[in-house]
């Protein structure tokens, strides 16, 4: 059995020895674009692809089971370091097809406590929860996850039943359930006026544009008396130019 202190520390020290040499221009663009709520945040400036080259070599070098990526990841997700947090989830990663139903409830009850900002939240689901709940087979765990993180008092829960919903309709490349689903998903987000809620909204919306633009077009254009600017910003970014000037004419 792996000694899991040694591997935790493994990881720490390269990503902090790997660590580029940054500006203090490029930190203070880094912090500014994380805009992490964590008043301790520090952030090495190291590369997903570079991190996630790490976690595969220390994956393989100890030789790691689901059970011990779980408990390094949970010790990871908690520290004041971005690049851990994402070493962490990238290395739970590496143990995909051992993912449950536990594995998502796990998630839900570290994200409160853990989660600091749009960036360690969206790439948790872009690239760990919502590939696995976006599997043939499923849908019924997606919509439950979905349905009860949206509904939650936690920011970064909201933020993220919106960005599992847009990864599978990104894997899908058609609405998940229905368009009415993905609406009225939307319309309860919009009780929030928290900036990366609407923002994710949004973002939810320009990802169905993508594959069914005339219907986001028709929602858009009905509602747009209503929706903040925000949302309508980003969501009409990859419509054509004619049709976006129209959408922001409120």
């Amino acid at each position: 059995m792996p000694d899991i202190d040694k591997v935790v520390l493994d990881i720490k020290n390269k990503l902090k020895n790997n660590a580029p040499e940054l500006t203090e221009d490029q930190k203070d663009r880094m912090y500014k674009i994380l805009n992490s709520s964590n008043p301790k945040f520090i952030g090495y400036g190291n590369k997903h692809s570079d991190i996630e080259k790490m976690v595969k070599e220390i994956h393989s070098k100890y030789q790691l089971s689901y059970q011990n990526c779980f408990e390094i990841y949970k010790i990871l997700t908690n520290s004041n370091i971005h690049d851990e947090k994402v070493a962490g989830l990238f290395l739970l990663n590496r143990t995909k097809r051992f993912f449950n139903q536990t594995t998502i409830q796990m998630i839900y009850e570290i994200i409160p406590n853990n989660f600091d900002s749009w960036a360690i939240t969206d790439t948790t689901m872009i690239r760990v929860i919502g590939p696995f709940l976006g599997k043939k087979g499923n849908e019924a765990l997606a919509k439950e996850t979905i349905d009860k993180w949206a509904n939650s008092e936690n920011l970064w829960i909201r933020r993220a039943a919106m960005v599992i919903l847009l990864k599978i309709i990104m894997m899908r490349k058609d609405f998940f359930i229905s368009k009415a689903y993905v609406y009225d998903l939307a319309e309860i987000m919009l009780q929030n006026d928290e900036d990366y809620i609407l923002k994710g909204i949004g973002w939810l919306l320009k990802t169905c544009s993508n594959y069914k633009p005339n219907e986001i077009i028709e929602y858009l254009n009905k509602n747009k008396t209503r929706l903040p600017r925000l949302v309508l910003r980003y969501a009409s970014e990859k419509l054509p130019k004619a049709t976006r000037t129209e959408i922001l004419k409120k």
